[in-house]
């Protein structure tokens, strides 16, 4: 690679890598303290006299409080979390909570079911689907386990499971459901922010964000990036003569018939005004020849609901990436490349494909002395031995 290719990056700014294992690590770590606090706590209650009831009960709780710290050390190593994970911590949370609530002498004091608020609200927040719903139903069962020696009477038990498991269960459904609505706004922006509002095609942030896979891609497939450079031909007429809202249609139009044209593997996106770019691998030139002159008539067929219609010059660059590259900078280095193929072709005559030129061999100083063409001369005869 020479160092011009390095040097033309635009505007590009690099994307975002490993903020999703990142999450991981602070979600695992996270639980872990909570699971190190909840079993310090409750071996606490070891300590003070009456609260956990005598015998091998008490074996019962010291090996319960301990199974948290394991858990927590299990998390704290792997730092990593996933919705199994997360599930089974959630039902091991329910099995605790009751196992404790056994094991303690007053849980009406000491084991009351808001312990298992951080339970509900771990479920609403990282689980979906059944997995939510299975939390849900156990909820209620923990409580009637943990609270049934406490209420004899079936009557005020029901009373009891209803109030708590029910609150328990309304807290952790609006929750989830806020955090879905969360979730929700963050994927709509997250859209728009890779969208161009006007075509609805992908924008310069969503090309520098696809390009380190196409590179990988490439170079494990053993194929070439292609980029194809498309500007309309003509457009600032349609604005001056039509209006500005029929400059638009067009560019809406032309999306849309790009979309349809494109690959399902290409990134197609609007680099600005009037120009997008197609980003694709290809084999070799012949196949990128024959992709842009497809979009080149399907640009000439679109048409307006008013029946306005434009072309396009379009100009192809292609490079074969290798290990080391830098993705967002060769990808504007090729973008560059076919941007000023897309000139070539509006200079000669627009409607058209064009390609780079060849480069030209470095001319020599005019003082650097050039060497004649070595010519043959007689055979020198040999050493007689």
């Amino acid at each position: 690679m020479t160092s011009d290719r390095r040097s033309v990056t635009g505007d590009a700014q690099p994307a975002a890598g490993g903020s999703a294992g990142s999450d991981h690590r602070v979600t695992a770590l996270a639980l872990a303290v909570l699971l190190v606090v909840g079993g310090g706590m409750g071996l606490l209650n070891l300590a003070l006299d009456g609260v956990v009831r005598e015998g091998t009960v008490r074996w019962t709780y010291g090996l319960t409080m301990a199974t948290l710290l394991v858990a927590a050390l299990v998390l704290a190593v792997r730092r990593r979390v996933d919705r199994w994970s997360t599930f089974g911590l959630v039902l091991l949370g329910e099995v605790i909570y009751a196992v404790v609530a056994l094991c303690i002498e007053d849980p009406v004091r000491h084991a009351t079911p808001m312990m298992l608020l951080f339970v509900a609200l771990t479920a609403a927040w990282f689980l979906d689907g059944w997995m939510f719903a299975v939390s849900l139903a156990v909820t209620p069962v923990s409580v009637l386990v943990a609270m049934a020696g406490s209420y004899p009477d079936r009557v005020d038990l029901a009373v009891q499971v209803v109030v708590h498991a029910g609150m328990l269960d309304v807290v952790a459904t609006g929750v989830f459901l806020l955090r879905r609505r969360v979730q929700r706004l963050l994927v709509a922006t997250e859209e728009l922010s890779q969208r161009d509002p006007l075509t609805g095609l992908a924008n310069r942030r969503h090309l520098v964000e696809q390009a380190p896979r196409l590179w990988r891609h490439a170079r494990r497939e053993g194929l070439r990036v292609a980029a194809l450079v498309i500007d309309l031909d003509h457009f600032k007429q349609v604005n001056d003569v039509h209006g500005h809202a029929a400059g638009d249609a067009v560019l809406r139009a032309v999306a849309d018939a790009l979309g349809h044209s494109v690959r399902p593997s290409d990134v197609l996106a609007r680099l600005g005004g009037e120009e997008m770019v197609v980003l694709g691998l290809v084999g070799d030139p012949g196949e990128a020849g024959r992709l842009a002159e497809r979009l080149r008539h399907a640009v000439s067929a679109a048409r307006t609901d008013a029946g306005h219609a434009v072309t396009a010059s379009i100009g192809v660059a292609l490079t074969r990436p290798a290990d080391g590259d830098d993705a967002a900078a060769e990808l504007w280095w090729l973008v560059d490349r076919a941007d000023a193929a897309m000139y070539a072709a509006k200079q000669g005559g627009r409607d058209r494909v064009g390609w780079p030129a060849p480069p030209r061999p470095r001319p020599a100083p005019r003082d650097e002395r050039v060497d004649p063409p070595t010519v043959p001369g007689p055979a020198l005869p040999s050493d007689a031995g």
